[in-house]
């Protein structure tokens, strides 16, 4: 790809960058020496510090042979070392005397592709010799433009040579890779980018130096550690010209950014999870509020059919037996009379509990208390309502009737199932909304096995409607308690 991002010959013209950033390369003026073998051990680069460090000239040392040169000036463990290097493809550091100099030096060295980057410098020298200031100046600016990006992983791209430099060890602390301000092969990076992300991150480079639209280039996608683990990182960069402004060089920043795609793809996880849970929730509340319909279809056509029915059917014998008994026949009217009355009154029974309390008229509590004086009078449970002096006509409507149909739906669970002798059914007003507690002294239930009946379903979804919390307290033998809390 590099051989694509050197010059505007290639098809890519120069574009604007921030600030005055100077013509000089960083690894002119940084401080190590760097120099580049080809796996014959001839050398192809060889920069500025390195002339000053050891005294040689690029002129004299570019396109000979590395042995050569230094043929009588370095040791046996001296050549082993670097011959290792070469032959293994992750990045190595170590700390070697070259006796010639007298000196130590650090040494790192990345071979990749056939080549072996060097950097190096003495541990005994300063680590910027001779740096002028007009040097100095331009290491400033290098980090003065840099961090305004970020002050991750600093590094320097030349496209003419195929080579990034990963500056100040950020590639170390973050990734793992024994690099500080050494020269990598391009490819080495390239190919520690993640399979699924390297097409688009490569392609974005190019279209980034080619169109010369934006002001920064920058991209997201995962990076191979050391250890072979893979981090998200955020890259970004700007370009450099050289004096005929043509593009010759980018630097930017790498940051990892791990942490940050790790908290944002848990998120995305837990908000899939959140809305498949919301989706069974409510595929649940349908299927109960269906099956809550068709019991009550079922309740009323049995209710009609096996009672009202033969009542009525009984009320008909005695108006027919009536025409043709002149004896009998005023005893015999009046019981189909009464028959017809309880008939009257079954109806109005199955109307109430169908219909919806005229709240408006009556209001909540009045409401309540009907529907309460009305089970207590045909069943044998006492029944207590409070509400605290809870001003319920302020309430919104429609929490009004859902407020009464939950109070109904508990209390026909009670009579069903709970077999209790008392309950109390209390309306507060709490910090966080509304709370309805009704509790009773029946059997109880084991909350931990027993499934959510379709009428607790039918009382969860009306409290969903006004984001409102269904808790159950109960254990067997000791009766049920039911807490709703409808937001305020």
């Amino acid at each position: 790809m590099a051989s694509n991002l050197t010059s505007q010959e290639n098809g890519y013209s120069p574009m604007s960058t921030p600030g005055n950033y100077p013509h000089a390369a960083i690894t002119d003026i940084v401080g190590n020496g760097f120099f580049v073998l080809d796996r014959h051990w001839t050398v192809s680069s060889w920069n500025q510090m390195a002339e000053k460090i050891v005294g040689i000239s690029a002129t004299d040392i570019v396109g000979g042979n590395l042995w050569t040169t230094f043929m009588h000036t370095v040791s046996k463990a001296f050549f082993t070392t670097y011959y290792q290097s070469s032959i293994h493809d992750m990045p190595g550091h170590f700390i070697i005397y070259w006796p010639k100099l007298k000196a130590w030096f650090d040494v790192t060295t990345c071979y990749f592709d056939d080549s072996l980057s060097v950097s190096f410098r003495s541990i005994h020298k300063p680590e910027n010799p001779g740096l002028s200031l007009s040097q100095l100046k331009s290491l400033n600016d290098m980090y003065r433009l840099a961090t305004k990006v970020t002050t991750d992983c600093l590094w320097e791209w030349d496209f003419l040579s195929e080579r990034i430099l990963w500056i100040d060890g950020g590639h170390k602390r973050a990734f793992g890779y024994e690099i500080e301000n050494a020269l990598i092969p391009q490819r080495f990076w390239e190919a520690r980018i993640h399979a699924d992300d390297k097409v688009r991150v490569l392609a974005s480079v190019r279209r980034f130096c080619r169109d010369g639209i934006a002001d920064e280039w920058e991209e997201v996608y995962r990076f191979k550690k050391s250890n072979g683990d893979y981090a998200y990182v955020h890259d970004r960069g700007h370009l450099v010209y050289n004096g005929d402004r043509r593009t010759s060089r980018m630097i930017g920043v790498t940051q990892d950014i791990t942490a940050q795609k790790s908290a944002e793809l848990q998120l995305l996880t837990s908000e899939q999870n959140l809305a498949r849970q919301l989706l069974k929730n409510q595929k649940e509340i349908t299927a109960a509020v269906v099956i809550a319909q068709e019991k009550e279809r079922a309740d009323m056509g049995k209710e009609l059919h096996d009672n009202l029915n033969q009542i009525l059917g009984a009320a008909k014998m005695y108006i027919e037996a009536a025409k043709t008994d002149e004896d009998n026949r005023d005893i015999l009217l009046e019981k189909s009379t009464g028959y017809i009355i309880k008939v009257i009154e079954a109806i109005r029974d199955i109307s109430k509990n169908l219909a919806a309390p005229r709240l408006n008229i009556m209001g909540l509590a009045e409401s309540i208390r009907i529907l309460v004086d009305d089970i207590v009078r045909v069943n044998p449970i006492r029944i207590q309502f409070r509400h605290g002096g809870l001003q319920l006509e302020r309430l919104n409507e429609t929490l009004q009737l859902d407020i009464f149909r939950i109070v109904q739906e508990q209390l026909g669970n009670i009579l069903k199932h709970a077999k209790a002798t008392k309950a109390d059914i209390h309306l507060t007003k709490q910090s966080d909304g509304i709370e309805l507690v009704i509790a009773d002294n029946g059997v109880g239930i084991d909350i931990t096995k027993n499934n959510k009946g379709v009428g607790i379903i039918n009382i969860m979804s009306r409290a969903e409607l006004h984001h409102g919390t269904v808790s159950i307290l109960s254990n067997p033998g000791e009766g049920y308690v039911l807490k709703v809390v409808f937001s305020s």
